[in-house]
């Protein structure tokens, strides 16, 4: 999953090299001995990676524009993610969400990326208050 805007650059440009590596495979002459199996192998491969960036690319750019939910609470493995896309659907950079907290933004990348295994209860219910997940008294917004 995409969680900001330095990931998402990078895999959009990670999109471009793997589109342009498509178009020199296609162009690459068969030697006689491989065949064209390992060729299609290596197509595959590369369009599998290319698929699954651009779900990412996606699915992050339907979150920024609020055209998605954030997704439903089946069990508390959920929470982490659910965080990270309510914040993407908010508006949020790690920064702004750290701004909010008063925290760093360094703490949230931390939290974010260890799937906020170190975070508290009481600094998950600031998180998801500061995301628009609920006012942080157990109570929904809506």
């Amino acid at each position: 999953m995409i969680t900001n805007d330095v990931q998402y650059r990078t895999a959009k440009a990670q999109v471009e090299r793997l589109e342009r590596l498509l178009g020199e495979l296609a162009e690459r002459p068969i030697p006689s001995d491989d065949g064209p199996l390992r060729r299609d192998l290596e197509v595959a491969a590369v369009e599998g990676q290319l698929d699954e960036l651009r779900s990412q690319l996606a699915e992050y750019d339907a979150l920024r524009e609020g055209s998605v939910a954030v997704g439903e609470l089946s069990s508390l493995d959920d929470v982490p993610r659910l965080l990270v896309r309510a914040r993407i659907r908010a508006g949020l950079s790690q920064r702004l969400l750290a701004e909010r907290l008063g925290l760093k933004e360094q703490q949230i990348q931390r939290y974010e990326s260890s799937d906020y295994a170190s975070a508290s209860l009481s600094r998950l219910r600031q998180v998801a208050a500061a995301v628009g997940l609920a006012n942080g008294d157990g109570s929904s917004k809506d």
